[in-house]
């Protein structure tokens, strides 16, 4: 018999900004409160579970030594539960969940969990922010070589895009008005509330996502300075906020789910990853997003939802364009521009998010995909169930 992975519940934290009400939890604390919340929210035996793949992008400092082992033992899941720790950069947790997914439907496990960290706040940001890129730190001589030396950080990379499919600074802009005005809106009608982690902040109990701004100021906007290119349109408002956050997902065999009597809320159709250019970087959505509609026998008009991760304004509005997908079935609630966007979390993020919009609908298909580093992407196809 076929075997199905469905997901029987998600849950995030709220995320924060960096420096913000998030900045004094060690990362291994706070995706352990994560876990504690999830298995029995979930209502899965901890002794079932088979496994914790955890993705994470910065892994270093109090983000190293396998930060999925030492949050599940710090969540008081069982001793005998292993965990490992990935890195697909800004697809990271949308990763783990692939990887969880994957095992249960090998048959290797049966209940298994996908989760997503990152704590910008607490960990050193390296060169992600010089513009010349990472070169000698992530690179050696013969991939630089390979492409004369032009591997460009991400954002000089978004700038490429923006030249290549034309966009103007105002379309970024009013796009970055947008997900704050949607984000906004959910988190005022309480779209977001099921799914948050309760947990305190450096001020406080924190019920919401940090970096939203209900009242968005576009001439402020429309005055800010180029990041990248004095000449160029990305600024620190149409691109995705730093910031602090995890996301954990429980998968397991749907057959498997049922005997349990465990929910089955949403069931995973297909997955894929793809690679592209690297000194573009952000293509690669087009290609992981054909794939998974390939896969899952599905056209972009079957598909209800979508979530394109906003790591810059340009990439959801070139995965609209080339795929002429509806502006009101895109990002309904907002993205990583309004939110904000820890890295490893980020695609566990949007996966809960999606499942638990799917349900509120009454929908049936939603599709995320996260665009990574060094022109890779994922792309994930589900379907609601009943």
């Amino acid at each position: 018999m076929t075997r199905e992975a469905v997901i029987v519940d998600a849950v995030r934290t709220p995320v924060g900004k960096r420096g913000g009400q998030l900045r004094d939890w060690h990362p291994v604390d706070l995706l352990a409160h994560t876990l504690s919340d999830l298995v029995p929210r979930s209502g899965a035996d901890p002794d079932t579970l088979a496994d914790v793949v955890v993705g994470c992008a910065l892994q270093r400092g109090e983000q190293a030594g396998n930060v999925a082992r030492n949050a599940l033992l710090g969540a008081g899941l069982p001793i005998g539960l292993p965990g490992t720790t990935l890195d697909r950069q800004c697809g990271s947790g949308q990763q783990s969940v692939h990887f969880a997914a994957q095992g249960v439907k090998s048959g290797e496990y049966d209940v298994a969990i996908g989760a997503g960290l990152e704590s910008m706040s607490r960990t050193d940001l390296g060169p992600l922010f010089d513009p010349s890129g990472p070169r000698g730190e992530w690179y050696g001589e013969r991939v630089l070589a390979r492409f004369d030396g032009n591997l460009p950080a991400q954002g000089p990379s978004a700038e490429l895009v923006v030249a290549k499919w034309g966009y103007t600074r105002e379309q970024l802009d009013e796009f970055a008005v947008r997900s704050h005005l949607r984000a906004a809106a959910a988190t005022e009608a309480g779209y977001f509330a099921s799914q948050l982690v309760a947990l305190d902040g450096a001020d406080g109990p924190m019920t919401r996502d940090e970096g939203i701004r209900a009242t968005p100021d576009r001439e402020r906007m429309a005055a800010l300075k180029p990041v990248f290119d004095p000449a160029g349109a990305i600024t620190a408002a149409n691109s995705s906020q730093v910031s602090d956050g995890a996301a954990a997902l429980l998968v397991a065999d749907r057959a498997y789910a049922e005997s349990a009597g465990l929910p089955a809320r949403a069931r995973i159709v297909s997955m894929t990853v793809a690679a592209d250019d690297p000194v573009l970087q952000f293509t690669a959505v087009l290609a992981a997003s054909r794939a998974a509609l390939d896969r899952a026998g599905l056209g972009i008009g079957d598909i209800d939802l979508a979530e394109v991760n906003e790591a810059f304004a340009p990439v959801p509005l070139l995965w609209r364009d080339e795929f002429g997908y509806p502006d009101d079935q895109l990002n309904v609630n907002g993205g990583s521009i309004a939110i904000g966007h820890p890295l490893g979390s980020t695609g566990g993020r949007l996966l809960t998010q999606l499942v638990c919009e799917l349900e509120r609908r009454d929908a049936r298909y939603g599709l995320v995909t996260v665009c990574e580093g060094g022109g890779m992407a994922n792309a994930t196809v589900i379907e609601r169930l009943t």
